[in-house]
């Protein structure tokens, strides 16, 4: 996750020169996508990936050098398993990767100040000179160049789980393997806690309404209703419905009767074509009746609404 990622970075550079390879140009089929990004540092130590196998090797071998001479490098990856060349892997495609150390006052700065930005859930675009010592920077603006490399930096989703029940506490611990940060909010103290829910950035005790006025600038908010009743549905669907900032995705859990309940309960205030959003009754069709089991089905479902898919099966497809 992208908040471990930085976290991580951060807490080495207090004490070490960390070299980043990022990935960034990619033709073909490869194993992961522009901007993904592994640290090296040490001898050898690695944190994230770009792939693995042979390709991932090369690299961190070429960042040993460059923590040696403290000069970034472009190193490309053939994946084609070409007999013309040295063969790294046969998924198809090629890669070019970025290899630069991160090294004293300014790394460290940079790296807190993406923190600041990705842990308030914004948006930051981060810069990265090809050539020449020039450090990378944020900028307000999009730079297109063929002697930068510029990414967005997107803030990991934010999970906000409303009901703090058995099924609650199974979604949020799938929830945080699948690369969301997670929330929780339920005025039952002996339910919402730390102990109970310790995958939690942030535990709400308050009201719905106060809860989401504190979330009001995320803007990559995800929400599932996981209620104890009928009442506290009607009361977060108002509100989330409402947002400013539309919500990613809306989930509700419940039977297809207490669903329909609900959306006739709320069809004098909210538009329909607001309501067609709510995906409910929620997750995929799995036949999940434990908690875990039902947690899996939303997380699979997150996961679609996240980064597509049909949610059909593949094999076949």
């Amino acid at each position: 996750m992208i908040l471990d990622f930085y976290r991580h970075l951060a807490h080495l550079l207090s004490t070490e020169t960390v070299v980043l390879a990022t990935i960034i140009s990619i033709k073909g089929s490869v194993p992961r996508e522009v901007g993904a990004k592994m640290m090296v540092w040490g001898n050898g130590c690695t944190f994230g990936t770009i792939g693995g196998g042979a390709g991932e090797a090369k690299v961190i071998q070429q960042a040993r050098t460059v923590l040696a001479t403290g000069d970034k490098q472009l190193v490309e990856i053939d994946l084609s398993g070409s007999p013309q060349r040295d063969t790294q892997g046969v998924c198809g495609g090629t890669m070019q990767v970025l290899v630069e150390p991160w090294i004293g006052d300014g790394a460290i700065a940079l790296a807190h100040q993406i923190l600041t930005h990705l842990e308030a859930g914004q948006t930051v675009t981060l810069v990265t000179p090809l050539e020449g010592s020039q450090f990378p920077y944020l900028t307000a603006t999009l730079t297109r160049s063929a002697f930068v490399f510029t990414e967005t930096l997107q803030p990991p989703p934010l999970l906000l789980i409303v009901g703090a029940g058995h099924v609650g506490e199974q979604v949020a611990k799938v929830a945080q393997m699948i690369g969301f940060q997670v929330a929780v909010q339920d005025d039952r103290l002996e339910w919402a806690n730390r102990d109970r829910y310790p995958q939690a950035s942030q535990i709400f005790n308050e009201s719905i309404i106060e809860t989401l006025a504190q979330l009001a600038k995320h803007s990559h908010l995800f929400a599932t209703l996981v209620t104890r009743g009928y009442q506290y549905d009607l009361d977060a669907l108002q509100v989330l419905l409402n947002r400013e900032l539309p919500c990613k995705y809306i989930g509700m859990i419940g039977s297809k009767k207490r669903v329909k309940q609900v959306y006739q309960a709320l069809e004098p205030d909210i538009p329909k074509q607001k309501l067609a959003s709510i995906y409910a009754p929620i997750g995929l069709d799995i036949g999940a009746q434990t908690p875990e089991e039902i947690a899996v089905s939303i997380a699979a479902e997150l996961i679609l609404v996240r980064r597509g898919g049909s949610g059909k099966p593949l094999a076949g497809n």
